[in-house]
This record gives C-alpha cells, sequence and structure tokens, in this order.
C-alpha cells in the first residue's frame, strides 16, 4: 500500500516538469531554471511592490500636512 501510494505521488506529482518538458520538446534542465527563475521573480516583484508603496506614503506624509482645524494655519 506505501508502495503504492509512493508510486503514484512520484508518478503524478513529482513528474510534473518532466511531462511538460516532453510534451512540449523543450528539455527538462532548461523549464527547471526558467521555473526557477520566475519564482525568484514573483517573489522579488512583490518586495519591489512594497517599497515602492512604501516610498509614496513616505512622500505623501512629508508633503502633506495634517491639520486638525482650520484655526491651526
Amino acid at each position: 500500500m506505501k508502495e503504492q501510494i509512493r508510486h503514484f505521488t512520484e508518478k503524478n506529482w513529482f513528474n510534473v516538469i518532466s511531462r511538460i518538458s516532453d510534451k512540449f520538446g523543450i528539455r527538462v534542465t532548461k523549464l527547471r531554471l526558467i521555473y526557477i527563475y520566475l519564482a525568484f521573480a514573483t517573489f522579488g516583484l512583490a518586495f519591489i511592490g512594497y517599497f515602492i508603496m512604501l516610498f509614496f506614503f513616505w512622500v505623501k506624509d512629508v508633503f502633506v500636512v495634517k491639520r486638525k482645524s482650520v484655526f491651526d494655519l
């Protein structure tokens, strides 16, 4: 039973990139490298977007003066 589960998972889950490469006729190493680069790029884009938003909020806080009432001029 355990061998059947292991064989099923290896065949259907861990062999995805090699099956895709066989289908499109691409070398497995190239496709794995592209997958790794895309994973790091999407992770990096999230940090870049965060820092851009942080910068714009900082600029807004520096230039926009918050006044509680009209008499604070």
